[in-house]
């Protein structure tokens, strides 16, 4: 007879407010009213409201049962529902939005719609894409992906095709991938004819139906808030109109409802993301309490500090109801701002302190690849430092993408290893790793980028989750489909070795020791498309959230030109405006300021191209001339870019300087390309301008 392990006692309801700090016993303690809790970027809001839940559950308030906490993320739900079971309350319901209105719209069909429930579409490319076609609308894959996201805003804002225009102006939404509003109101009416004859429906009809169903059948309504009783809903800052008709539904009369968030992390808007739900949270619940979180666990003093110094800036609804963060943690170094020439030097200057840092490690502490997350505004911008990082041998991976378990390598690889854990293995580990290595794994990472570095990244983290699985102690092969089964269901991906790339979009909740945020320049943050007051402010909420990804070590950096030798035509944020001229400048300690370096590239050109003479400062280095030499530009070809900018801007009614810059004519004037991959060397050209004016630019420069 074997000794049993001893039962884990539960935590009583004593313990589980002891581990929390006065605000958030506050929280947890608070039933019997509304609740909102303002939690601040790494205040623990998590800890706080899972505590509350199971803080209800241990003093009888709270049947675990009744309980629904509904989050944005299967991440965050995945989270949610292991801390609870740490807690002692594993029978909450922990879902999405989504996750939580399919299986209940799963259960009710066949009573309200009769028959099964349609096929749900993976995504909505091909559905608009038909749309598109039938309408004899030309549409190219950015133009096809700018339309998807159009209609998706469309439906979360309970929209129809008919009522799209008037809210689409409203919004000042003035067309999308060159198509006015009523052509965007027609593709939505061809979109629902398509789902139609296809007999499928979308992820936000999921939320649509079940609406519908609430509204529309009492028997469904009272058998719902039977089983639901007591709502908690995080990230409450970033609920759409249509999620919100949802949560009101499922309460009906009912205001046992607890909801956390923070306006100044509300960076999705332009999908219909809606901070007003939070900010009047008292005024729709008259009976509400509200509970401010600023005590910050996540980062140092000198990175709070700064965080909070970019937020000092706000205007309106943002600056009214800021939270101002309180670190709790020791001193650490102050974050870096640094300055190069291009965005290639940018690259490699990252690349290079990331390796020093890997290698030499940060105070009292090492650093591993997978400690580092490189942020920027745009997904575009992640090739230069995968180059890079590529470059050193250093791994990475990219966030933001095919999530991992729909990506084709990581789907095929199940399937084989299904197939082998039919099979007695005697070394398990070999097993798993022939079978990978037929499906393109190998030992070493190559040496390329992109899609080849991707599939491999994905192959290598199911290595490493096999190791992990199989050092238990009699595991198979078995073991680790079950474990990749359970993770597809969470999507919860297994962590990838390397350092992390991400938009700032997609590292939301998420943080490491060492961030760098690149780009930090006016025309990435803010983007160049931010032109109202309002869309600015969501740019700086959006550079808020980045800065507040970092624990210990933070670094800002921007360049003054898109490309080598280009004229350095870019300024530094203007959200870094009072970071560096802060009070908190003179002396050190936990007011030290961030430090400003200027770290160079090596230089580009070494003698001008107007007098042929040596260069030796950098910035003569950087545009190819010194600065008392004329531009080579032909003052005739230049008056032929004039007015051809200016036909276009007369054509689309957008400001000259929308087109091309007078530094990106300059830049043309001077080096008149001739072909389309001369064109995008030329500072303020992108893939998106060589697309919609490159070859009229090849045509005209020809001419001249």
């Amino acid at each position: 007879m074997t000794d049993q392990p001893a039962p884990v006692p539960e935590p009583s309801a004593e313990d589980i407010l002891a581990a929390l700090d006065p605000e958030q016993r506050e929280v947890a303690s608070s039933f019997g009213t509304p609740l909102c809790v303002l939690a601040g970027a790494g205040t623990g809001k998590t800890r706080a409201i899972t505590h509350r839940i199971a803080y209800g559950v241990a003093t009888g308030q709270l049947n675990p049962r009744h309980v629904l906490a509904v989050t944005f993320t299967s991440k965050a739900a995945a989270e949610m529902r292991s801390r609870l079971r740490d807690l002692g309350v594993p029978a909450v319901q922990a879902r999405t939005f989504h996750a939580a209105a399919l299986r209940q719209l799963r259960h009710f069909w066949p009573r309200v719609g009769g028959g099964p429930m349609p096929e749900i579409m993976p995504n909505k490319f091909a559905g608009v894409g038909e749309a598109c076609r039938r309408l004899h609308m030309s549409v190219d894959r950015a133009a096809l992906r700018d339309i998807v996201a159009e209609v998706e805003w469309s439906r979360v804002t309970m929209l129809t095709p008919e009522s799209y225009p008037e809210a689409a102006a409203r919004s000042r939404r003035p067309g999308v991938a060159g198509f006015d509003s009523r052509s965007i109101s027609r593709i939505l009416t061809q979109y629902e004819e398509v789902k139609k004859e296809r007999g499928v429906i979308d992820f936000e009809d999921v939320l649509l139906h079940m609406v519908g169903f609430l509204s529309e059948r009492a028997d469904v309504a009272r058998e719902v808030r039977a089983q639901y009783r007591h709502f908690v809903v995080d990230e409450y800052q970033d609920v759409s109109a249509l999620q919100h008709a949802l949560l009101r539904l499922w309460l009906g009369t009912s205001d046992d409802l607890c909801v956390v968030g923070d306006a100044a992390q509300t960076i999705y808007t332009f999908a219909g993301a809606r901070a007003s739900y939070l900010l009047d949270f008292p005024r729709e619940f008259k009976r509400a309490r509200t509970i401010r979180l600023e005590r910050n666990y996540r980062s140092t003093p000198q990175i709070v500090r700064m965080a909070n110094t970019v937020l000092d800036g706000a205007q309106g609804r943002t600056r009214q109801h800021r939270l101002t963060l309180a670190s709790q943690r020791e001193d650490g170094p102050p974050p870096l701002i640094e300055s190069f020439p291009d965005d290639q030097a940018e690259a490699e200057g990252i690349a290079a302190r990331i390796a020093e840092l890997i290698e030499q490690g940060r105070p009292g502490a090492p650093v591993t690849a997978a400690d580092v997350a490189v942020l920027f505004r745009t997904n575009s911008q992640s090739e230069a430092f995968e180059q890079a990082l590529t470059g050193r041998g250093i791994g990475y991976l990219v966030r933001g993408g095919e999530r991992f378990f729909e990506r084709q390598e990581v789907r095929r690889a199940m399937v084989a290893l299904r197939a082998a854990a039919r099979v007695e293995q005697v070394e398990p580990l070999q097993a798993v790793r022939d079978v990978l290595s037929q499906q393109g794994w190998r030992p070493e990472a190559p040496e390329s980028t992109g899609a080849v570095r991707d599939r491999w990244d994905s192959l290598n983290a199911l290595v490493g989750l096999a190791q992990t699985v199989l050092a238990r102690p009699g595991a198979g092969i078995e073991d680790v489909v079950g474990e990749l089964e359970e993770r597809a269901e969470a999507q919860s991906a297994p962590v990838v070795e390397g350092v992390t790339l991400a938009s700032v979009h997609a590292a939301k909740g998420l943080e490491w020791p060492v961030v760098f945020v690149a780009g930090a320049s006016d025309g990435l943050l803010p983007i160049s498309m931010a032109k109202t007051p309002s869309e600015v402010e969501e740019e700086r909420r959006l550079f808020y959230v980045a800065l507040t990804r970092a624990r210990d070590l933070l670094t800002v950096t921007w360049s003054a030109a898109r490309n080598p030798g280009a004229r350095g035509s870019r300024k530094p944020s203007r959200f870094l405006d009072g970071v560096l001229d802060h009070p908190s400048a003179k002396g050190g300690g936990a007011g030290a300021s961030p430090r400003r370096t200027g770290r160079r590239s090596a230089t580009v050109y070494s003698e001008c191209r107007s007098c042929g003479g040596a260069l030796t400062g950098t910035r003569e280095q950087r545009i190819g001339r010194h600065a008392g030499c004329p531009p080579t530009a032909s003052e005739q070809v230049m008056d032929a870019l004039r007015a051809w900018r200016l036909e276009q801007s007369r054509a689309t009614g957008a400001p000259a300087y929308t087109v091309f810059t007078d530094a990106t004519l300059e830049a043309l004037a001077e080096r008149m390309p001739r072909t389309e991959q001369e064109l995008l060397g030329v500072p303020g050209i992108g893939p998106a301008k060589l697309e919609r004016y490159g070859q009229q630019v090849l045509e005209l420069l020809a001419q001249q």
